[in-house]
């Protein structure tokens, strides 16, 4: 682990023994005996994904400026990159699967636009939990005895839990049917966003660079998330403009570099629209580090 600005922890992933292939599987139990000082309550940025399941208890989490409480049924699901902390999970019990960024490849669309919380009816826990200890068994053999190890049945055991764990979606009547070739533009498009967010601002950019045109990268979009393309990128770009200005103790100037525009006074009229208040406001209410406001 690294100490990142502004007291975030930067969480390099580090397999336990015998985790060879990029997950494993733990609980909150252990979470709790392997953290006995309590750095769990503070703002941590993994590297890695941490997909938790509540099976009992109750708690609350933090990610990303959003609060949530936690019950049974709650799925938290954390990405790479996320800031977040365990405000309060003393009481939780059930099973967090931790996984490299590439070990579950071709993530779909439903997938990559979750939430970062949600809540599992009755019927659908216990199916959840089912396909979890599925996996965690299938982890333990494989740490008791490599050769019974298989990245391939991981691999699949991790996207059925996945796919069980995933929120229902409600229909939208506004939405075009995505289809698999909708579904597939929309994973090159964030992927290209994740990329290269911080020095291209307008969709043009990513539809020459992906050969596709702005509407079908809109149209994608919409299906997947519910919001076009440009307020897909836009709401990335304040995203990480956030976690800047709460997390380091750069500057706006400096944030303003980092993400790519030319000069301050660009940044933050982009950030007063999207976000409603001046980045120096922004600061002082969320801000972690004691930084400059200009």
């Amino acid at each position: 682990m690294e100490n990142g600005h502004g007291g975030v922890r930067q969480l390099r992933y580090l397999p336990a023994v015998g985790s060879v292939h990029g997950v494993e599987v733990i609980d909150f139990a252990a979470l709790r005996r392997m953290d006995t000082q309590r750095r769990r309550v503070l703002p941590q940025r993994p590297d890695f994904h941490v997909l938790a399941l509540i099976a009992s208890g109750t708690g609350g989490h933090e990610a990303d400026f959003h609060g949530y409480r936690l019950a049974e049924g709650s799925v938290v699901w954390i990405r790479p990159g996320m800031v977040h902390r365990w405000s309060d999970v003393d009481s939780c019990d059930g099973p967090l699967v931790l996984f490299r960024p590439g070990f579950l490849a071709g993530l779909g669309a439903a997938e990559a636009a979750a939430a970062a919380c949600w809540r599992l009816d009755r019927q659908r826990l216990p199916l959840a939990l089912l396909a979890a200890e599925h996996l965690g068994r299938e982890h333990e053999a494989t740490a008791r005895d490599p050769r019974l190890g298989s990245p391939a049945l991981l691999s699949h055991l991790l996207a059925a839990l996945i796919l069980r764990a995933l929120p229902e979606a409600p229909a939208r009547a506004d939405a075009p049917p995505a289809g698999e070739g909708g579904a597939h533009v929309f994973r090159a498009y964030r992927a290209a966003v994740e990329e290269r967010f911080t020095e291209w601002h307008h969709v043009a950019e990513y539809a020459r660079a992906l050969g596709y045109d702005v509407r079908t990268l809109t149209r994608a979009t919409r299906a997947a998330t519910g919001t076009g393309a440009k307020t897909f990128l836009d709401q990335r770009i304040l995203l990480e403009a956030k976690r800047l200005l709460a997390h380091t103790d750069l500057p706006v100037t400096g944030c303003a570099r980092r993400l790519g525009f030319r000069d301050a006074g660009n940044f933050s009229t982009f950030f007063r629209r999207q976000a409603g208040t001046p980045p120096a406001a922004w600061r002082a209410a969320y801000g972690t580090a004691d930084a400059p406001g200009t």
